[in-house]
C-alpha cells in the first residue's frame, strides 16, 4: 500500500494540471518520472514505497499516490529492483486507469518483490534492446544499459517532437552509450548518482558496503560517450547511507565538452524539454 506524504496536490493540481506545450519531465525522486507531452502521459520507473528499513531507510517524501492519478497512457520500468519495478506504485495506473506496462524479461520473472505483479497479461509486454513502441504522440526507443546488480536492465529514449529525454534506469557507462548518441540527439539525460555506502541485511544482520551507482568519474564518462546537451543526476537522494552531493559534479563536469547544462533537479521539479531550468511547483511560484 502506498501512502504520500504530499497527498494529491501534487499529481493532480501539479502534473495533470498543467497546460503542457512540447514535453515536460517532472522528477519523482529515486529514478521515477512522469513524461506529459500534449497527448499522452507515461510514468518511468515510478516507486512510492518505503523501502525495507533498516535495510533501505528512504530519506525523501513520496510524492504521489497513484490511486490519485487520472491520467496514465502507458508506464515503462528499466529493470527488476523493487524501487523501479514496484506493483504497489504502477498497480493502480494499470488497473485503474488501463495503462499498459513495459518491462524487461527480468522484471516479469524475477522481480524483487513478493506479490501479484498486478498487471494482466493483455497489457503487459516484454522489451528489450532494439524495441521501438509508440505511444500516441510519442516514441519510446528500448535500448542497452550496464547495470551489474540487475538481471536484463534496459535504457529508453523518449522521442516526441520537441526534443528527447534519455533514462537509463541505474546504468553504469555501457558501449552502447556511443551508439545511442550516434542515432539520438538526447536534449536531456539523467544518471544514477551516489556514493559507496553501508547496507544492512537482515538475512545475517551484518551490513555490507554497496556501490549501487555512477561515482563522479563513471558520471562523466557516460555524459561524454552520450553526448548529453542537458544533464540531471538522479537517485542520490532515496537512501540513508548512499546519498550524494550533486553540487560536487557541476564542478566536476564544467571542465569537460559536455553538457551543455547541468540541471540541479529535486524530487517535484518540472523540466521542459526544450528549454533550460527548473520549473518549480506551480503552487510554489505563484506565491
Amino acid at each position: 500500500m502506498v501512502h504520500s506524504t504530499w497527498g494529491d496536490w501534487f499529481v493532480r493540481d501539479e502534473v495533470e494540471s498543467v497546460d503542457v506545450d512540447g514535453m515536460s519531465i517532472w522528477y519523482l525522486g529515486c529514478n521515477g518520472y512522469i513524461v506529459r507531452t500534449p497527448e499522452t502521459t507515461i510514468y518511468l520507473d515510478p516507486y512510492f514505497g518505503d523501502g525495507s528499513p533498516p535495510r533501505t531507510v528512504r530519506m525523501i517524501p513520496i510524492p504521489v499516490d497513484p490511486t490519485a492519478a487520472t491520467m496514465c497512457d502507458a508506464v515503462f520500468v528499466t529493470h527488476e529492483h523493487i524501487d523501479h519495478m514496484h506493483p504497489p506504485s504502477y498497480g493502480p495506473l494499470v488497473e485503474d486507469l488501463g495503462a499498459h506496462l513495459y518491462a524487461p524479461d527480468e522484471a516479469f520473472e524475477n522481480p524483487a518483490y513478493d506479490g501479484d505483479l498486478r498487471a494482466p497479461d493483455d497489457r503487459r509486454t516484454v522489451v528489450s534492446a532494439g524495441d521501438d513502441i509508440s505511444v500516441r504522440d510519442v516514441d519510446v526507443h528500448v535500448r542497452a544499459a550496464n547495470d551489474p546488480d540487475s538481471g536484463g536492465p534496459v535504457s529508453y529514449v523518449v522521442e516526441h517532437e520537441s526534443g528527447t529525454f534519455f533514462a537509463p534506469g541505474d546504468s553504469r557507462p555501457a558501449d552502447a552509450f556511443t551508439d545511442i548518441a550516434d542515432e539520438f540527439d538526447i536534449d536531456l539525460g539523467v544518471l544514477a548518482h551516489g556514493t559507496v555506502g553501508n547496507i544492512y541485511h537482515t538475512e545475517d544482520g551484518e551490513t555490507y558496503p554497496t556501490d549501487w551507482y555512477n561515482d563522479g568519474e563513471q558520471v562523466s564518462e557516460a555524459v561524454a560517450d552520450l553526448e548529453l546537451d542537458r544533464f540531471a543526476p538522479v537517485h542520490f537522494d532515496i537512501w540513508k547511507g548512499v546519498e550524494a552531493d550533486p553540487k560536487a559534479l557541476r564542478e566536476s563536469l564544467a571542465s569537460y565538452e559536455y553538457p551543455y547544462v547541468f540541471e540541479d533537479v529535486r524530487i517535484g521539479d518540472r523540466l521542459v524539454i526544450d528549454r533550460p531550468g527548473v520549473v518549480p511547483a506551480k503552487a510554489l511560484r505563484e506565491h
